[in-house]
């Protein structure tokens, strides 16, 4: 499900990016928590759209790319 932020939402996510980032580094992945979902969103385009997925998704999905 993609999410398109809007100027109506009250609050904001605390986003994270990976500690394999560099501060330069333009093409980040980020990830913030919100209740019942994760956001995943592209660091080059903060207000573009986010990725939202069940944490349980989540949960199934990083042992694969934590992995490879």
């Amino acid at each position: 499900m993609m999410h398109k932020p809007s100027r109506e939402d009250a609050t904001a996510p605390e986003w994270i990016k990976s500690s394999y980032s560099t501060p330069d580094g333009p093409d980040c992945v980020e990830v913030a928590a919100a209740p019942a979902t994760i956001l995943i969103r592209d660091s080059k385009s903060p207000d573009g759209p986010r990725l939202s997925l069940a944490p349980t998704t989540w949960a199934a999905f990083l042992p694969f790319v934590t992995d490879h």
